[in-house]
């Protein structure tokens, strides 16, 4: 008897879906990121092998796999905390070699990771320019320019369609989507062409995971390559327009949207086979 997969019951709205956004024709534009051949090691540790894929500008590029997969790996890549052991990493169709994050930021490529790089106890606004402070002044008599930083940051939330009554509350008094939307709209103000995002989601509940995949759309309308890091297929299939799954350091497949559904890519993700056997085991121990 062949199995189903039922969806998760628990999938949050989001008012747009990247079937109603214009996609870029095939072969027409220049990928803002690239890997060809990468690999990673660590001694005689091999943690990604012979990677090949390639992230387009205004379409959302989800990474998907279950811990272990690579994906810690692979983001660190991205952003330049590590450098590939072997393959070519090209960036808008430039072969890169990052030093560091920084070096990977001023390239347009940003990361939000999941502690989110946010002080706490520190105002909305102070989070939003965090070590890019806007100042005013000459030489050493500069000062923060506290005028221009609020309006700035409120002006950038609200076109993120973020808007928070108070920018001098602590940013730890947030939801956890708010405080993702934060970060994101802060990449986009401080010139991401990139947006690589790990596992936004995994930390919040239904509506809050919404709200964010609602902003990785927006992101996606202002013409930035979003990489989505996660392990939820649900989440992926709302929001993606190509679809990658890593395995023990390797990618096992690759889908376009148009061509997977979400069951398929479900099922993809939990191996096929071990997932129909999981369901007869499911469904014997229950008779």
């Amino acid at each position: 008897m062949t199995e189903t997969v039922q969806p998760s019951p628990e999938v949050p709205e989001v008012p747009a879906t990247p079937d109603s956004l214009p996609a870029p024709a095939a072969g027409s534009v220049v990928p803002a990121l690239q890997l060809k051949g990468v690999g990673k090691s660590f001694g005689s540790v091999i943690a990604l092998r012979d990677i090949s894929l390639h992230v387009d500008p205004g379409t959302v590029t989800c990474v998907l796999g279950d811990n272990g997969a690579g994906k810690s790996t692979l983001i660190k890549i991205l952003s330049g905390v590590h450098q590939p052991s072997e393959g070519e990493f090209l960036v808008a169709g430039e072969p890169r070699t990052f030093g560091s994050p920084r070096d990977a930021l001023s390239a347009g490529i940003a990361t939000v990771f999941q502690d989110l790089a946010t002080v706490p106890l520190m105002s909305v606004w102070r989070n939003f320019f965090l070590g890019n402070e806007p100042r005013r002044g000459i030489g050493p008599l500069k000062v923060l320019d506290t005028a221009t930083a609020r309006s700035t940051c409120r002006e950038e939330l609200l076109n993120m369609g973020i808007d928070i009554r108070d920018l001098e509350q602590p940013v730890g008094t947030l939801s956890g989507g708010e405080r993702q939307a934060v970060a994101i709209a802060r990449a986009v103000y401080f010139g991401a062409k990139v947006l690589i995002l790990d596992e936004p989601t995994s930390a919040l509940g239904v509506k809050q995971s919404g709200v964010v995949l609602k902003y990785i759309l927006q992101a996606r309308e202002r013409g930035i390559a979003v990489v989505f890091i996660t392990h939820n297929p649900h989440h992926a299939h709302m929001v993606g327009d190509r679809f990658y799954l890593l395995n023990r350091g390797r990618l096992m497949n690759e889908f376009e949207r148009a061509t997977v559904t979400r069951e398929e890519l479900v099922k993809a993700m939990a191996g096929g086979a071990e997932l129909e056997a999981l369901a007869h085991e499911l469904e014997a121990a229950t008779r």
